[in-house]
């Protein structure tokens, strides 16, 4: 079966000492956000190769078993063979809807910082751009759970790169408080990205709320700015 044949692909790949740092890396200690995640210790360039070798191969059924896989490597492989799926059906809204009902029944399955940053503008974001669809990630901005808030403000870089801002602005200031560092860092990621198509855009947000923004936010933001400006922000003097 090709599920197999892809785990196998990946057990030929694993690397000893990249199976005994990851777990650490992505904190998956008692009360960690990876709390119990398992690894096989599979440089992510090789994930790739995998998926490329085999995403055509793999129907959507398959693609779950492997997306429900107890390991991490596993479930990044097969997200990054979904994302390839996504982006080989190009104009065909039929498979690219599919695709898109797939990633968000399957959810819980994305969960972590890298599997969610690693696809999901790729789909979810690019899909409710092009089809004028928000809501779509506007829903999973106002969810309960974590990751879905990172998906969703993750999710707006497609519109970023299309030169639009007001989603990534309105998640961010959704979730600006929320107690979770890794949604700190999201937040001042999309914005600092924001800030590199248009860095006007960045100064007239930061200037409205700089000063609620938490710190590793706030440093995320405005790391690309010039160093004068950056102190000022840091010492909220603007």
């Amino acid at each position: 079966m090709i599920v197999e044949d892809i785990s196998a692909a990946l057990q030929d790949l694993a690397i000893p000492e990249k199976k005994e740092f990851f777990p650490r890396f992505f904190k998956t200690g008692e009360g960690e956000y990876g709390e119990g995640d398992l690894f096989l210790g599979v440089k992510v360039p090789d994930q790739r190769m995998v998926a490329k070798a085999f995403y055509e191969k793999i129907s959507l059924k398959e693609l779950k078993q492997l997306l429900s896989s107890k390991y991490h490597e596993e479930r990044l492989t097969a997200l990054l063979m979904l994302v390839l799926k996504f982006e080989k059906a190009k104009k065909d809204k039929t498979v690219q809807q599919e695709v898109v009902d797939f990633y968000l029944n399957n959810l819980e399955f994305v969960n972590n910082w890298d599997l969610v940053d690693s696809t999901c503008y790729k789909i979810l974001g690019r899909f409710a751009f092009e089809n004028d669809q928000p809501e779509l990630l506007r829903k999973l901005s106002k969810s309960d759970e974590m990751w879905h808030k990172r998906i969703a403000v993750v999710g707006t870089m497609h519109y970023i790169k299309k030169g639009e801002f007001e989603l990534t602005k309105e998640f961010v200031v959704r979730n600006l408080k929320h107690p979770h560092d890794l949604m700190h860092k999201a937040n001042g990621w999309l914005l600092r990205e924001m800030g590199g198509k248009d860095e006007q855009e960045l100064l007239d947000f930061l200037n409205l709320h700089y000063k609620e923004m938490p710190r590793t936010c706030l440093r995320y933001a405005i790391e690309k700015l010039d160093e004068n400006l950056r102190q000022d922000y840091l010492k909220g003097i603007i």
